[in-house]
């Protein structure tokens, strides 16, 4: 396993906890779906502001989703099925799980596009969002795992107990302000290209698109 060393202590890291949109995969899904319906910038507007912690989490969701109401789900599948994955995802997952480390993805994207992603990366489980969908088109409505600001640090403490693996045994990583959550309850904290606000609550900070860097710094 890849092991830690501090002057304290050393101690082993057992699960690894990566976000998706920006993290995993170059860019947000939802911006995506936007782009489709001529409203990406507006979308992106909203996800920046929600990211940087300007925004509430719920809220800005509940606004994205809604002004997607009408998309085709057909067009939602084949974009959450063609989606650009940062560069390093797959080889520094597989490396975390040859050291037997268990590797899951928090999303509060879709899970069109998280279960999709699931077998290609090679992660072991994935919390993420619903996208409803009635007669072949989107609500505008969402449901999930990961819709509140404090909802992937809330999962990360179930999933501890459940596997029974520590704080220190855990590590995170994320960009954005509802990574937060996750951030209090992991030993190793990411920010991947990060904003400011989950950059100051990091021990590790990468500033280029190559997950790989991880592999340098644990």
């Amino acid at each position: 396993m890849s092991t830690l060393y501090t002057k304290e202590r050393k101690f082993m890291l057992k699960l690894a906890v990566f976000d998706f949109d920006s993290t995993l995969m170059d860019g947000e899904t939802i911006d995506f779906f936007a782009d489709e319906l001529g409203i990406g910038e507006e979308v992106a507007r909203i996800t920046e502001e929600a990211m940087s912690g300007r925004l509430d989490f719920f809220e800005s969701l509940q606004q994205r989703v809604g002004l997607l109401k009408g998309l085709d789900y057909s067009v939602v599948e084949k974009i959450s099925h063609s989606l650009p994955y940062m560069a390093g995802a797959k080889e520094t997952i597989a490396a975390l799980k040859s050291q037997g480390m268990t590797v899951v993805c928090f999303s509060g994207g879709f899970r069109t596009a998280t279960s999709y992603a699931k077998d290609i990366l090679g992660y072991d489980a994935d919390f993420s969002n619903v996208l409803h969908e009635k007669d072949g088109k989107l609500t505008g409505l969402v449901g999930g795992d990961m819709m509140f600001n404090f909802s992937k640090g809330d999962m990360l403490v179930r999933l501890q107990n459940v596997l029974g693996v520590s704080k220190e045994e855990t590590l995170v990583c994320g960009d954005g302000a509802n990574d937060l959550s996750m951030f209090a309850h992991a030993g190793t904290r990411v920010a991947f290209c990060a904003r400011e606000i989950l950059e100051r609550e990091a021990n590790i900070i990468i500033k280029e698109k190559n997950l790989s860097l991880i592999l340098e710094k644990i």
